[in-house]
């Protein structure tokens, strides 16, 4: 017998291969729920709206780079090449996934504009791993000591913001977003290095 969860995976399967077909706007409800052979109302009891599918889509795509993401945090290597691995991987995978169709990027697009919560709830799971790796970089010493690593995490986040949602912030191909975010972070591994701590005083209440 089937699951309420395992009725929720069938409808999002059916969702993202409607919607990677015709895309997010040409998609309906009624259409899902067709493809479930499933009612339009019975649909809405394992999700309220088309937009609660997206997020449920874009969450799927993101389970491989928070994956990825702890996988380099655990590694044994300098705390600055594992930021830099950590920013990167999310530029690449983000960048490849969204190249690779259109419609993707409209539903990025669509989450956006629409649902600003969800992308903060994915940069709070990828500060997780900042943290991580940031800690371990002071307990071997290799940068200086951090008065507050999740501040600090955030504010990495914040100065490559545009390699976190390449397409959505820049016209840019893959090399010169590379090379740029080489850039950054070389001054970012300064920082840390030379123990500058960014101002909270000027920022938190």
């Amino acid at each position: 017998m089937e699951t309420k969860t395992d009725t929720r995976e069938r409808i999002l399967e059916a969702a993202m291969e409607r919607i990677l077909h015709y895309g997010y706007a040409k998609t309906t409800m009624s259409e899902i729920a067709r493809d479930c052979c499933m009612s339009a109302g019975n649909i809405y009891r394992f999700y309220a709206s088309k937009l609660d599918i997206a997020e449920a889509m874009a969450r799927k795509f993101n389970m491989e780079v928070h994956q990825e993401h702890a996988r380099i945090a655990r590694q044994d290597t300098p705390a600055t090449a594992r930021l830099h691995a950590i920013i990167e991987y999310g530029l690449k995978s983000t960048f490849e996934k969204l190249a690779s169709d259109a419609k993707i990027l409209e539903v990025a697009e669509v989450l956006t504009e629409e649902r600003p919560t969800f992308a903060n709830e994915e940069l709070a799971q990828e500060r997780i791993h900042l943290v991580r790796v940031l800690e371990d970089g002071v307990a071997s010493g290799e940068l200086a000591p951090i008065a507050d690593p999740a501040f600090t995490a955030e504010m990495i986040q914040t100065a490559t913001m545009k390699f976190r949602y390449p397409q959505l912030f820049s016209r840019l191909e893959l090399p010169k977003l590379e090379r740029e975010l080489t850039g950054v972070m070389q001054i970012i591994d300064a920082a840390l290095k030379a123990g500058i701590d960014p101002p909270r005083s000027q920022v938190r209440e």
